[in-house]
């Protein structure tokens, strides 16, 4: 009973103190709000994209609770940015509370129309700012964002049903147009050339239509948002013009796909965008000296493995974080020189479903450490599963690899899946530095022989490549690499992927090795 009646009593007092606080007696502010920073900067956005959210933290550091008569934009209602207040959107707040020793947090976006803002102009710099009360009380945080004017590429929408157009076009060689259900439309003929005066943006998929040839010039940028991509259709094709830069540390020259996001912290972010899709029947296909990164799949070449010309030429280009594959090949035909792959979700090269396939001095790698990889760096097989889930032989015509460092950060990274149906299974590494540890004899099969000379000539397995930063896309080559002079002269391509005169005997890979600096 007595332990019943303090329980009450102590209840009644805490109950009487609480309804005599002035705790909740707002003051007015005086102007000695602190912040988390003194200026916002929203980073780089396309004209009329969103940006990301940002954040700024607003801090009451006196033991009084006060009261912000105004938190607004300095621009007002006109701005193009954008304000949350304590979860209340707006661009203007009145009677803003905030405890005493207390924060609040407000969130800042922006969407801008260059042409509004600056007639003529590729960039420009967009600033306003979040002003707390007004008068002798006033502060202020500066907003800044650069806007880039661009090329917007899209497909049209149905106004009535909003259905987005999608693409119709020979997609089994009958002759005979297919209606697909990818969103998207074909390049115009005054399209059909992208170059470096203003970035590109892709919605949907940009798809290059029968007999026609998009060119993309030294320096040109293509950006693409989710869910989106190039498409080569049947007799069309690709031919991307990037070129050495005059300085290895500027990337001027060369072209680059990368997704839409220019915010630093979408920089390596995979599976931004689709994939370069080179449909069956596309012909002559060529890239050079271009950077593909964050994609799905970074290029889909599909079909044509016994075309005159290989389907696709790719030389002194490199393809970083697809959240699947970096190059997938199905039954096609490619030839690469001076190529490197890394960072892969899947592999980093598959050559599926039989094919012709030519690398010379690639880094074939793949240090991917966002989840689980369940394939190697390098992936052949000779077949097909059908619709019906049975497989289907396909024959690998050939499939060499000459001076090229195949590795990663998983163990084997090469695997040889043979249908064993009497299809083609043509393979040979030459001069290769390869990442394939067989210790419990797991491999068992021919094709893993890596002592059969016929399969596997002058190759070194295991030994460190002494790659820069492969966590980071850095795979240049150092002074301990086991690939420097390993190379076999007859497939010397003179100079590497920056422009670096080969030795001969050659190194292995890509790049001719280099001494690290020590920090």
């Amino acid at each position: 009973m007595k332990r019943l009646l303090y329980f009450l009593l102590t209840i009644s007092i805490l109950m009487l103190w609480s309804s005599c606080r002035k705790d909740f007696d707002f003051s007015p502010s005086t102007g000695n709000l602190t912040f988390s920073k003194d200026t916002v900067y929203l980073d780089t956005v396309f004209t009329n994209i969103g940006s990301s959210t940002y954040n700024l933290k607003v801090y009451n550091r006196s033991n009084e609770d006060i009261s912000i008569p105004t938190v607004r934009l300095g621009q007002g209602e006109a701005s193009n940015y954008r304000l949350n207040v304590d979860g209340l959107p707006g661009k203007e707040f009145q009677n803003v509370e905030l405890l005493a020793n207390d924060s609040l947090f407000i969130f800042v976006e922006t969407t801008a129309d260059i042409q509004d803002l600056a007639q003529n102009s590729l960039e420009f710099l967009y600033t306003d700012a979040i002003e707390f009360d007004s008068g002798n009380n006033l502060q202020k945080v500066e907003l800044v964002t650069l806007i880039k004017d661009a090329v917007f590429i899209y497909p049209d929408r149905d106004n009535t049903t909003g259905i987005i157009e999608t693409l119709t076009f020979d997609t089994d060689g009958d002759g005979t147009p297919d209606e697909t259900q990818i969103q998207g439309r074909f390049l115009e003929d005054d399209e059909l050339t992208f170059t470096n005066e203003k970035p590109y943006v892709i919605y949907g998929y940009a798809a290059v239509d029968e007999g026609d040839v998009l060119t993309v010039n030294a320096g040109a940028r293509v950006h693409f948002h989710a869910n989106s991509g190039l498409l080569v259709t049947n007799n069309a094709s690709l031919k991307v013009n990037g070129a050495l830069s005059n300085d290895p540390e500027l990337l001027e020259n060369e072209v680059i796909f990368e997704g839409d996001r220019l915010e630093p912290g979408f920089a390596d972010i995979p599976g931004q965008w689709d994939t370069i899709w080179l449909f069956n029947g596309s012909v002559d296909n060529e890239i050079n000296y271009t950077t593909i990164k964050n994609g799905t799949v970074g290029i889909l070449s599909e079909g044509d493995a016994m075309a005159t010309n290989d389907k696709l030429t790719i030389n002194n280009s490199q393809i970083y974080n697809s959240s699947n594959f970096g190059i997938l090949g199905r039954a096609t035909s490619i030839a690469a020189e001076n190529l490197v792959i890394n960072n892969s979700g899947q592999s980093s090269f598959a050559g599926t479903a039989g094919g012709k396939y030519n690398f010379t001095h690639c880094t074939i790698a793949n240090y991917w450490n966002n989840s689980f990889r369940q394939f190697p760096s390098v992936l052949l097989n000779n077949f097909f599963t059908d619709i019906n889930g049975n497989d289907n032989g396909l024959d690998l015509i050939e499939a060499n690899f000459n001076n090229c460092i195949i590795f990663g950060n998983d163990n084997p990274e090469i695997i040889l899946d043979d249908i064993n149906d009497g299809s083609a299974f043509t393979f040979k590494f030459t001069n290769c530095l390869i990442r394939f540890q067989d210790s419990n004899n797991n491999f068992p099969q021919e094709q893993y022989n890596i002592s059969n000379g016929d399969l596997y000539d002058d190759c070194i397995f295991n030994s460190n490549p002494d790659f820069k930063f492969p966590f980071e896309n850095m795979l240049m080559i150092g002074d301990d690499s086991a690939a420097n002079g390993e190379g076999d002269p007859l497939f010397l391509i003179t100079t590497d992927i920056l422009g670096t005169t080969r030795t001969s005997p050659p190194d292995i890979g890509a790049y001719q090795h280099v001494t690290f600096d020590e920090d």
